[in-house]
């Protein structure tokens, strides 16, 4: 861990340094895994693993304090912090991959601290826009955005930070944006991205000439299709794919970038003898496939189950009330980090489990790691 972090300049002041910047970063990583979720519990963690860590790092001025590591946190740029991760990522998300023909999916998507607004200085909930590796269960980056209502401005920052070749990036209807898609296509990725809207002219087009031809069940138009049944939680969802190429019906696809196919989900859902139906229109780059067209749509819903659930209800992310915006993005960022480790570790256990068992076991840290028994 401590190569990732060579090249990362320093913030802090030189003079009369203690704490070597590896070794309080390497503790942060390590901490936040085994269940910390701030300064002052990583520094509690630190202090009852004060033996274990000095055979592994030098710690040329002891164990840090939780001052020590909340300043750090309040000084790392969170993009320079991030891009130290980047080689670890891409190689747990190419061997997650590899076992699979499947493209990878990468859902991006907005999720706000609820907690962490500081009416002081007049500062809402902070938002922050992730890209998650759906398949490899990988979170490959994030981007700060001022409130929810501003993901917007920070879709097309996030999707120059990561890599997207040979991916399906899908993202919500806040997200479908021609800057968007743009972007996608020069980095050699195809796009899924739902239609509301806030694309009026688009929306409408596609939304009634996909109505007409349901109504006719597609007999005049070539369509691929695709059935799914889903049972959890007491509620059957009955979900139907329709994908067709981008017919001349609908004028307003032209401008966009690489746009080939629209296409709907329809979700009839069954819960305690009460029936509801859901429908979501999307445009998208990839060739008529519809169990591909699915399977990109499903991954972008998992998306709140698989990291924005996890991060809610394991690491408690919602309830935070760490003040200091850069701070807070840092922390998440390790949340993240923390996340991808752990979902890696294959196990019966729960992911809720496995992080508390990184915390009773320091073997079983080293594991989630990759490192084996330490």
């Amino acid at each position: 861990m401590l190569e990732y972090f060579a090249e990362l300049d320093d913030p802090r002041c030189h003079i009369n340094l203690k704490h070597l910047l590896g070794d309080l970063l390497v503790i942060c990583v390590l901490a936040v895994i085994a269940g910390a979720d701030g300064p002052r519990s990583i520094a509690i963690w630190v202090e009852a693993h004060a033996d274990w860590l000095k055979k592994r790092l030098e710690l040329p001025g002891g164990i840090p304090s939780h001052d020590m590591i909340g300043r750090l946190l309040a000084l790392l740029k969170p993009s320079a912090f991030q891009q130290c991760f980047d080689e670890w990522l891409t190689a747990m998300r190419q061997e997650a991959t590899n076992e699979s023909d499947a493209r990878e999916i990468i859902a991006i998507d907005g999720k706000t601290l609820r907690r962490s607004h500081d009416r002081g200085k007049g500062l809402g909930p902070l938002c922050l826009v992730s890209a998650w590796a759906v398949r490899a269960g990988v979170s490959l980056g994030q981007v700060a955005a001022a409130d929810k209502s501003n993901e917007i401005v920070v879709f097309p920052e996030l999707i120059a930070q990561i890599d997207v070749s040979k991916a399906i990036v899908t993202l919500d209807a806040a997200g479908c944006q021609r800057d968007v898609a743009e972007k996608i296509i020069a980095g050699k990725g195809d796009y899924v991205l739902a239609l509301k809207g806030n694309q009026e002219r688009l929306h409408e087009q596609v939304r009634d000439y996909i109505t007409t031809q349901l109504e006719n069940d597609f007999d005049r138009v070539k369509v691929e299709r695709h059935e799914e049944e889903a049972k959890g939680h007491g509620r059957l969802d009955k979900l139907f794919y329709y994908q067709l190429k981008l017919p001349d019906e609908v004028p307003a696809g032209e401008d966009w970038c690489g746009l080939k196919t629209i296409g709907v989900a329809i979700r009839i859902s069954q819960e305690n003898g009460r029936e509801t139906f859901d429908t979501r229109y999307y445009i998208s780059s990839l060739k008529p496939d519809a169990k591909q067209f699915a399977g990109a749509v499903r991954g972008h819903w998992g998306i709140d189950n698989s990291l924005h659930w996890t991060l809610d209800v394991t690491f408690r992310e919602d309830e935070s009330r760490l003040r200091n915006r850069i701070a807070a993005e840092n922390l998440a960022w390790l949340k993240r980090l923390a996340v991808s480790l752990i979902k890696q570790r294959k196990s019966k256990e729960s992911v809720v489990m496995r992080r508390r068992m990184t915390g009773w076991n320091v073997n079983f840290l080293a594991e989630i790691l990759g490192l084996g028994r330490s």
